[in-house]
């Protein structure tokens, strides 16, 4: 969603999708007013034995926004985002983000993926693929 959305994040979803308790205790705790970080979802998630998507789900029936991707996107002040191209390719991690693609595309999810494979930081493949002109799409936790 666009910040023209912004404060409207349950829209996305259906009339009937109802917020689970549980994890949104644990949103209320970790939130600084309507903004968590992308890591304090993902240790929601590990608490919860949620899915990234539920907590994401959740997040936005309380119209909550999300901070610090954890892939550099988005959610960073003032630059929006920080990730930046690399300036070394990896061969095998060259070869292991095309594997991966659909449509010209990587999740979030395969990215994560991916770095713990390789034992990179997670901002290494964001760096790649910035590099390489590829997009890290969907988000798991629904940003985008």
């Amino acid at each position: 969603m666009s910040h023209h959305d912004r404060g409207h994040y349950a829209a996305k979803h259906s009339a009937g999708t109802r917020v689970d308790e549980q994890i949104a205790e644990l949103i209320r705790k970790k939130a600084a007013g309507d903004v968590i970080t992308c890591a304090a979802a993902e240790s929601i998630a590990e608490a919860t034995g949620k899915s990234m998507e539920e907590v994401g789900v959740n997040l936005d029936l309380l119209e909550m926004r999300i901070s610090a991707c954890q892939m550099g996107l988005f959610g960073f002040t003032p630059e929006k985002r920080v990730v930046k191209a690399a300036k070394v390719i990896d061969p095998g991690l060259r070869k292991a983000i095309e594997e991966k693609l659909q449509d010209g595309k990587l999740s979030c999810a395969d990215s994560w993926d991916i770095a713990e494979r390789h034992h990179l930081a997670r901002m290494t493949v964001s760096e790649t693929c910035e590099a390489l002109q590829i997009k890290i799409k969907p988000c798991q936790l629904g940003a985008f």
